[in-house]
């Protein structure tokens, strides 16, 4: 079969309108990235919410992005920590990643950086590099949680290897290690 975004629409489409949540994602993803048909943030955020209603986790980490950046709905820092909560609360990586980085920086959510800690914690604990490197650098600043510099080597550590890091990871995690010399401990 060869692959066609307008067919996988026209499909995603019948199987959305029925109520299937992972469709409606899917339908939500390729308006939100424009395969299949035009980009429309506005008609991304309807199928991300009807499916992350339906309690589907993916949906409610992207609408909660969608929130935190203005897309397809107005800027809402508050609407995206609730939709990161939800996501987060059933084990969604990104969510989790992202839901340390609102309560890091204090968006939508009073500054807490135990409750960043503790959903970077979770996130790294899966594999996310940017919350591994986070997390890592967390422990070699000090500010946040006890510094243990050999914890702040392991998770800059399993950043940098991590095979799944965005080039921006690997590059924050190669420049903490050289910086703060890491293999020295």
């Amino acid at each position: 079969v060869l692959k066609d975004d307008k067919q996988a629409v026209k499909w995603y489409q019948k199987a959305a309108d029925q109520g299937n949540a992972s469709a409606q994602h899917n339908l939500g993803v390729r308006y939100a990235n424009g395969r299949g048909v035009l980009k429309d943030y506005k008609q991304a955020v309807k199928w991300f919410r009807k499916a992350a209603d339906q309690g589907l986790a993916d949906a409610q980490h992207n609408l909660g992005f969608m929130y935190e950046n203005g897309r397809g709905v107005l800027k809402d820092d508050k609407q995206a920590v609730k939709w990161y909560q939800k996501a987060a609360d059933q084990g969604n990586a990104s969510a989790q990643y992202n839901l340390g980085l609102m309560y890091y920086k204090g968006k939508g959510v009073l500054k807490d950086d135990k409750q960043a800690v503790k959903w970077y914690q979770k996130a790294a604990d899966q594999g996310n590099a940017s919350a591994q490197y986070n997390l890592g650098f967390m422990y070699a600043d000090s500010t946040v949680v006890l510094k243990d510099l050999s914890k702040a080597k392991y998770w800059i550590k399993k950043a940098y290897e991590n095979p799944d890091a965005s080039a921006s990871a690997l590059e924050l995690a190669e420049k903490a290690w050289n910086q703060l010399e890491l293999w020295k401990y």
